[in-house]
């Protein structure tokens, strides 16, 4: 690989690698290395699955977890300090899927633009698989392998590069806070018809724990810079995190924040290039994971016409909306289909289609 192509790799993993050999060897193809001879990026890949896997079971613990001592009504002279989760494990193991699913992985990989960085053999370069989601998949294990060895299996660095590479919250987000980084990353695909280029920076912002200035009351907290980059012709964008996914995320709300400010965001009417019933309900949802309101819900009914057979009807509500949307239908699936489909032609009216 050329220098320009590591750097900006680890730009986009937010990891500096000692060893540049080992980022190198997490991109070699078995098919490459049987013809010029060295190391695949296999063994690296087995190292990245269990990573993976570590990393997301701690986030998961993190997100949904807590010890009973932490809840106001406990009693320690009563009760044990237990460790509950808002979930069982059968819902733990589903969101845990969810987030390590080779679909996911390999649209992290096309996120950030590294499909096109792999070392392939002639073989694999003749049939285009790096274009395959099993290779991506591969790859993004293989790069947190890479990681693990180089850091010495530093659990800091791990979890930020998973942070990054995964970006777990904008998976499992609600719509509670908006995803800015998905957000950013939609916009400059489809306006500049590039991905976000991000560049992490290490620095210690320091404080004082009275207004005396004595240097043995310094307090040194760890900071880190995100450099955003989108075009030529914006500014460049800088925030600030006490995790590098802290410091992305808000240097996306400031790139989305100016965005809307010099009206350059998209709208409904460009996001839905062909609404149609049989799209609407996924038509909906990315709406609704690109911020403009909640996800949509639906609650169904079931009523029978004089002969007895069943018919369904589907609701469609979104929170921010006064309307909702009623339809009818012998099958379940087309009564929701077209409650989806009167609520997303609303939303174009509204937006002035």
């Amino acid at each position: 690989m050329e220098e320009k192509d590591l750097i900006f790799i680890q730009d986009q993993i937010a990891y500096n690698f000692n060893n540049l050999d080992l980022l190198q060897q997490a991109f070699v193809r078995r098919s490459y290395a049987k013809e010029n001879g060295g190391e695949d990026n296999e063994v690296l890949e087995f190292i990245g699955d269990k990573v993976l896997d570590f990393i997301v079971v701690k986030f998961l613990t993190e997100e949904y977890g807590y010890f009973l001592s932490e809840c106001d009504d406990f009693d320690k002279n009563e009760e044990f300090d237990e460790f509950a989760t808002e979930y069982n494990e059968n819902r733990l193991t589903e969101i845990k899927k969810k987030l390590v699913q080779k679909k996911t992985l390999a649209s992290r990989i096309d996120m950030l633009g590294l499909a096109e960085y792999l070392i392939m053999g002639k073989g694999d370069i003749k049939n285009g698989v790096n274009e395959e989601a099993s290779v991506k998949e591969d790859l993004f294990e293989a790069i947190l392998g890479a990681v693990a060895l180089d850091s010495q299996w530093n659990i800091s660095e791990l979890q930020d590069v998973v942070d990054i590479m995964l970006s777990p919250d904008s998976i499992l987000t609600d719509n509670a806070d908006l995803d800015y980084v998905g957000l950013i990353q939609d916009w400059t695909c489809k306006n500049i018809g590039t991905i976000p280029l991000y560049h992490f920076e290490k620095y210690y912002r320091c404080s004082y724990r009275s207004n005396l200035v004595f240097e043995n009351n310094r307090i040194d907290e760890k900071q880190f810079h995100c450099i955003l980059t989108i075009d030529d012709n914006l500014p460049e964008f800088v925030g600030d995190g006490v995790s590098k996914s802290e410091a992305r995320k808000a240097v996306c709300k400031a790139a989305y924040d100016y965005l809307e400010e010099n009206d350059l965001t998209n709208s409904i009417r460009n996001e839905i290039r062909n609404p149609n019933k049989a799209e609407a309900i996924n038509q909906l949802e990315t709406l609704a994971r690109r911020g403009y309101f909640s996800i949509p819900t639906y609650k169904f009914y079931q009523e029978y016409d004089k002969n007895g057979n069943p018919i369904w009807k589907c609701r469609c509500f979104i929170v921010e909306k006064k309307k909702s949307f009623l339809s009818r239908s012998s099958s379940k699936k087309e009564a929701k289909k077209s409650s989806a489909y009167r609520m997303l032609k609303y939303l174009l009216e509204e937006d002035g289609i």
